[in-house]
């Protein structure tokens, strides 16, 4: 479950409500493209945008669409409370594994930070991954917090954002991320692009925006780089360029919702306002690509 690839799909809406129907579709698209895990309601799945009743609706739906697909499920919120009540609804609704970013308003410091984990952990049945995720919470992870955070019990995986583009800066980045941490704790890599990168660099998996939409360019990336094949990944990730330029662009949540609609998987204007979807010149150089490319499939 902290290996290989963990798909994060879109938590598309209609009309301002959350549409199950589609999300389903989602979900069984990944399923069937034989995904290594799941995990609902991440940056990408709009969870802070999701009151607790659609949350727990989510995770339910997830967890019953993947069959025997591990689900990871999101359980950030800006107070400590309300996280540990997400995360028994999603321990009850079946969840192999929680996902958790310190998400605030007012800025939090590495001790508030550590307290969130700590308490968290503490009520736990079911394992944790610690999500370093700074373009959206705004807080970076030092390395001497991922050390403090990954002893406390149930912590199984760090996500990292994303490696050097250099191919030895990044394995010492991971390496010495690993030197820190218990060997038991796995790391997974995120940033798209620098997927197959990571990988490389000794990240043990890969947790992707683009896999929750189209798993199989990204499914091709993180086999070849099981395998050893380093070079075809490499070649299958250089493949996706002109997708991963949009990504850098716009931000992968924006695109993998235009990729969704273009695709007609969910209704259009699927994101949760006031959050809006790219402008039409935008989205037609998503279409354009996804053509091109095709990753329609």
């Amino acid at each position: 479950m902290f290996s290989g690839l963990s798909a994060f799909p879109l938590t598309p809406l209609r009309d301002d409500e959350f549409d199950e129907a589609a999300y389903v579709g989602l979900i069984e698209r990944l399923v069937a493209a034989d995904v290594d895990s799941i995990t609902a309601l991440g940056s990408t799945g709009s969870y802070p945008y999701l009151d607790r009743d659609e949350r727990r609706r989510v995770a339910r739906a997830a967890v019953s669409a993947a069959g025997d697909v591990p689900v990871m499920v999101g359980i950030g919120a800006l107070r400590t409370s309300e996280v540990q009540r997400l995360a028994d609804d999603a321990q009850d609704a079946g969840a192999s594994a929680v996902l958790l970013a310190p998400v605030a308003y007012q800025a939090l410091d590495a001790d508030e930070v550590f307290g969130l984990f700590e308490d968290v952990t503490a009520g736990l049945s079911v394992p944790l991954v610690v999500y370093d995720n700074p373009r959206t919470t705004h807080f970076t992870f030092t390395d001497d917090l991922y050390a403090r955070v990954a002893t406390l019990p149930n912590v199984a995986s760090v996500k990292i954002p994303g490696v050097p583009t250099d191919p030895q800066e990044a394995a010492e980045r991971v390496s010495g991320i690993r030197a820190r941490i218990p060997g038991s704790v796995s790391i997974g890599v995120s940033g798209d692009w620098l997927a197959a990168k990571g990988l490389a660099a000794g990240c043990d998996a890969w947790y992707s925006v683009l896999g929750g939409i189209l798993p199989h360019p990204a499914l091709a990336i993180t086999r070849a780089a099981q395998a050893g094949d380093h070079a075809a990944a490499a070649a299958a990730s250089a493949r996706l360029d002109p997708l991963w330029a949009l990504f850098i662009e716009h931000g992968g949540y924006r695109v993998t919702a235009a990729i969704a609609e273009h695709l007609e998987l969910v209704a259009p204007d699927c994101l949760p306002r006031p959050v809006r979807g790219l402008r039409s010149d935008a989205r037609a150089r998503v279409a354009e690509v996804i053509d091109a490319l095709a990753l329609g499939a």
